[in-house]
């Protein structure tokens, strides 16, 4: 069947929300500063071989449908084939209509390849076959992907005690896109987990070049990998947070319960809470001394089915949405860091609908006059990176901040295939302005409209992240190249 309801003017629903998009939006770059994307794979300038690799791997998004739908583990993550995994794909698409995954399939089935059927079992197999022949040409390369959508920034997200190597073969590599790190240290925060603490505590030592042998040489290791992170062109840092921490403890406090984990002793849940609210802390502070912007990615009850995360591990798809109180934590860990002039740039993601209130609230408390839209709403996030999603969290952000402020969408995707996201979050943008447009409530005013759509497509985060020059050296040495420092 012929893919008509993905047309130029798809979920654009007026005369006017078409005209907007069309004309102020459609052709804009894109700046998405914040994602999942092996940075290895733009090195390399990986080809991918078929469908499965380019679409299906790593996408817990689809794996969730797809056991919603039967379809056995071994098609999801296990052992098939890879064109048996996409024609179980292919046979749950029809199930997935008024999910977004369904919009967002056939959207990027059209944008990628041409592919104008829907996607069934029917179908699989002659789609299957024309992506095959359209992904062994050069252009769809990973660098040719990021030239053809236009990408003119990608910041990854990577473990404090990666060496970078991957992002310096990408400077020398001649790509037109930025392509920069961002320190994502969630890890330091595991106290009450004393094993995988303790082995990414040595591996941060290695990364670092030293001793690590109580709290205040951790931290110094910590403020070494944010230097050099630094040095490569990272200006973020982003925080996977159930809530924000605010149970402040002293140094001498978290020096304590540091010793005891490193003796193997597990913190217990107010430790734990006390220790990452320190650690919290010296992460803002280090990000406001270097002028970054942190992200805070709150809301998510990960690792729900104990059975499946023991047998196939963290971010295969057993994640949901978290009821925490989140206000007043929130509250108590921006003012920590206003009181003491040190809350730097930063970006509130929310997974819980029921708190865009709440955030979009606790924006203005902090906006202090220095950087328009310094505290920013992120946009919408995981669960909520849909239609309705992204409508919330405008309205929200329109009925207590500045809309026309916002800094836009992100891909926050493994997937080179998740550029047409960008294009989805413009219409659905449009067709919100659109509509507001012929009911009235909002001028008839290009002069006035036109430049806001530009701006929160790609202008405001272009301006906000003042990452227009930044361009890391070919090489920096690592600390960790270097001989042993002895303490």
């Amino acid at each position: 069947m012929t893919m008509k309801f993905i047309h130029e003017d798809f979920l654009l629903e007026t005369r006017t929300a078409r005209r907007l998009y069309h004309q102020f939006a459609e052709a804009q770059p894109i700046f998405d500063y914040h994602c999942h994307l092996a940075p290895r794979d733009i090195a390399e300038n990986r080809q991918f071989n078929n469908l499965f690799e380019i679409w299906l791997e790593g996408d817990h998004y689809k794996w969730r449908a797809m056991r919603s739908n039967g379809v056995a583990e071994r098609f999801c993550t296990g052992d098939a084939k890879p064109e048996e995994k996409f024609l179980a794909w292919a046979a749950t698409v029809p199930h997935t209509l008024r999910n977004p995954l369904y919009h967002w399939t056939h959207l990027e089935l059209k944008r990628y390849f041409g592919v104008e059927e829907l996607l069934d079992e029917k179908s699989a197999p002659r789609i299957w076959k024309k992506a095959q022949a359209q992904l062994a040409k050069p252009q769809w390369t990973t660098q040719g992907i990021l030239k053809k959508f236009k990408v003119s920034v990608v910041c990854t997200t990577d473990d404090p005690t990666d060496d970078l190597k991957h992002h310096q073969k990408i400077v020398t590599s001649g790509l037109a896109t930025t392509v920069l790190p961002t320190f994502r240290p969630d890890k330091a925060l595991a106290a009450h987990l004393p094993e995988a603490f303790n082995a990414w505590v040595t591996r941060l030592a290695q990364a670092a070049n030293q001793e690590i042998k109580d709290l205040a040489s951790f931290l110094a290791a910590l403020r070494q990998r944010h230097d050099f992170f630094h040095q490569q062109g990272c200006r973020l840092s982003d925080h996977g947070l159930s809530h924000c921490y605010a149970d402040f403890c002293t140094e001498v406090a978290a020096s304590a319960i540091f010793d005891r984990v490193r003796a193997g002793q597990a913190a217990s849940a107010q430790e734990q809470g006390q220790f990452a609210a320190f650690m919290m802390l010296f992460f803002g502070r280090l990000n406001a001394a270097k002028g970054w912007t942190q992200q805070l990615h709150i809301g998510a009850l990960r690792n729900n089915n104990t059975r499946l995360l023991t047998k196939l591990g963290p971010d295969t798809g057993f994640d949901s949405v978290g009821d925490y109180p989140q206000a007043s934590a929130l509250a108590a860990f921006l003012d920590a860091l206003d009181q003491e002039n040190a809350l730097a740039r930063t970006i509130i993601y929310n997974l819980n609908p029921a708190d865009n209130y709440v955030l979009g609230t606790m924006l203005g408390n902090f906006q202090d006059g220095s950087i328009p839209g310094k505290i920013q709403f992120g946009s919408g996030w995981w669960f909520l990176d849909q239609k309705e999603g992204m409508e919330w969290q405008m309205n929200a952000l329109s009925n207590l901040g500045l809309l026309s402020r916002f800094v836009g969408m992100v891909t926050d995707s493994r997937s080179f295939m998740s550029y047409p996201r960008h294009e989805y979050f413009r219409r659905v943008l449009c067709n919100l302005i659109g509509r507001d447009v012929e009911h009235g409530m909002i001028p008839k005013d290009d002069g006035l409209i036109g430049p806001m759509i530009r701006n929160v497509c790609y202008g405001n985060a272009r301006q906000y992240f003042g990452l227009a020059g930044v361009k890391p050296p070919a090489a920096v040495s690592d600390p960790a190249k270097a001989p042993r420092k002895r303490s």
